[in-house]
Formats: structure tokens, sequence, C-alpha cells
């Protein structure tokens, strides 16, 4: 049994992993100040004499005696991460400081969850870790994108100046249930508004493409990241390389509720990415065969009958 630390825990991507590594018969720790986090997320672990809740802001620090930390604490929806920008960029920052200080003093592993925002809008396509990106660095995404690139930096300069264990990952586009009605994102707007009869709204021409992960496939590669050989500590690549435009999405979508929702167009807003396709060849090959296993549409549906229970 290990103990393990998740920040942001109560989220809709941490309250997956909760889950799935107090299956694998550990003890957990779920750290989160619920400004996206829900305790309805996690209420159904609670019985659970190994798991732990704590209510905690990462800008603070936090001690505990851990073998492990997954750091996924920040908002990472627009609507949220821009709702207070300084807030988000200081979860990122002073979240990875405050965590890799506590990984230092107790020697534990830490896992970083990055994105796939560090891309930017890509220059390059489809995009692998070697990619720099091309991210604007005053934009009105930048308190999330730069703030995880920072943070990917604060990893790397606690792996080379007090030999921190540390392992990255670059998460692309997850959905799958729990998550947020309201988070603003292109899946949960679209079927909140399919089951809702209402217009569809698509930003820019929809011909804009996006990569879909469901979560259950997320959680298995952040888990096999964690336990990867020592020497390696990424950054990885964890998405699904499928690439559908937001037209095909909403038509899937649409489809699959039997809505009559009409599709609407809206401006694109600024830096919105045209392209993201994640590259799997280093995570394949560092993550025991690791490759994503549910399609778009069989995630759908599994998504579409969590929406409908709770709208």
């Amino acid at each position: 049994m290990k103990r393990i630390l998740v920040t942001g825990g109560a989220g809709f991507v941490g309250s997956h992993l909760c889950e799935r590594l107090l299956n694998e018969g550990n003890e957990v720790i779920c750290l989160d100040n619920y400004f996206t986090g829900s305790k309805k997320n996690i209420e159904h672990l609670m019985d659970n004499h190994y798991f732990e809740l704590v209510r905690h802001d990462v800008t603070n620090p936090y001690m505990v005696e851990v073998d492990e930390i997954y750091n996924l604490a920040c908002p990472a929806s627009p609507v949220h991460y821009q709702y207070n920008p300084i807030k988000t960029i200081k979860t990122s920052v002073m979240g990875a400081i405050n965590m890799l200080g506590l990984a230092k003093r107790v020697g534990a592993k830490i896992l970083q969850a990055s994105t796939s925002e560090v891309y930017g809008d890509p220059a390059v396509h489809p995009q692998p870790e070697s990619y720099w990106g091309n991210v604007n660095p005053i934009g009105l995404r930048s308190c999330y994108d730069e703030g995880k690139r920072c943070a990917e930096t604060l990893f790397m300069d606690y792996h080379m100046q007090n030999d921190v264990n540390i392992k990255i990952v670059r998460i692309f586009n997850t959905y799958g249930p729990r998550m947020n009605p309201q988070d603003g994102r292109v899946v949960s707007n679209f079927i909140v508004q399919a089951l809702r009869g209402e217009a569809i709204t698509v930003f820019g021409d929809g011909t804009q493409t996006r990569s879909f992960q469901y979560v259950d496939d997320l959680v298995e590669g952040m888990i096999r990241m964690m336990n990867s050989r020592d020497g390696f500590w990424g950054p990885v690549n964890i998405g699904n390389p499928g690439e559908f435009t937001m037209l095909e999405l909403a038509q899937e979508i649409i489809k699959l509720t039997n809505s009559s929702s009409k599709i609407t167009f809206l401006p694109l807003p600024q830096d919105d990415p045209l392209q993201r396709q994640p590259v799997i060849d280093l995570a394949k090959k560092e993550l025991n065969d690791w490759d994503p296993k549910i399609p778009l549409h069989e995630g759908l549906v599994k998504t579409i009958d969590y929406f409908k229970s709770v709208i």
C-alpha cells in the first residue's frame, strides 16, 4: 500500500484518479479547495477508511508524509481559468513550488498534470513533445498556458537541482462523467445544449479540430507514467490521436441525444487553437504500450448518460 496525495482530487479528472488508486489498494489523500471541484464527485469514496478529504488551497504550503503526489490542482476550462486569471497562474506556479517542496522534503515521487495548451495555437501538426509551442504570453488564455509552462520549468529545475523524482504528462482534451455542466468545455457544452434542445453554439466556422480522450484512458496513462522507469520524467503526451472537427462533434452529439437542436456559429475566441492532435509514440514506447481504448462514440454515450442524470 502506498500513501498518495492527489491535489485537485475532487475535480473531474481527480475524482476518477482517486477512485482508481483506492481500488488498487492505496491510501489516498484528496486535497481540494472546491473552486471547480465538488464533494459530489468523491462522496461515494467517503466511506472508504483509506480515503481522506482535506480542504486546502495549493497556493499555501501543505505538510504530509506521502510516497507519491499527483499535482492536478488548477481550473482547466477557459470559463473558470479566465474568471480569476491571477489566481489561475498562482495555482499553477505557487502550487507547483509548494508540492515540489513537499516532494523534496519527504522524498516522494511527483507527477505534474500539464496540458496540451503548452503548445498554444500550434504551427506544427500533430504535436510531438519536442515541439516548443506557439503561445501568446499576454493573451486571454496565457494565465493557464504560461502557468502550466512555468510549472513544467519548475519541475525540471527541482529535478536537476534537487534530484526530485518527477514525472510530467501533457493532457489533451478529456471528457467523461463528472464533468461540470457549466465548465464551458466543448463536449459538456454541446451535450447540455443538445439535451435541453437549445442551439449548439460552435465557435468559428466549425472546421477547427480537437482530439478527444475518455477519462479512463487518461487515468490509465497517468498511473503508468507514475510507475514508469526511473530516469524517464517526460514530458509525455497523453491523449487520443483521433481528430475531429467541431462540426463533426456537434453532429454526433445531436444524433446520439436524438436532439432537435440546430447548430449556430459564434466568433472564434482570441488565441483559440485551430488544430490539436497528439503524437503518442513516446507514450506507447515508455508506458508499456499505453494506447487509448475507448472510441469517441462509446465515450460520448457514457458521458451523455451521466449528463441526463444531473440536468
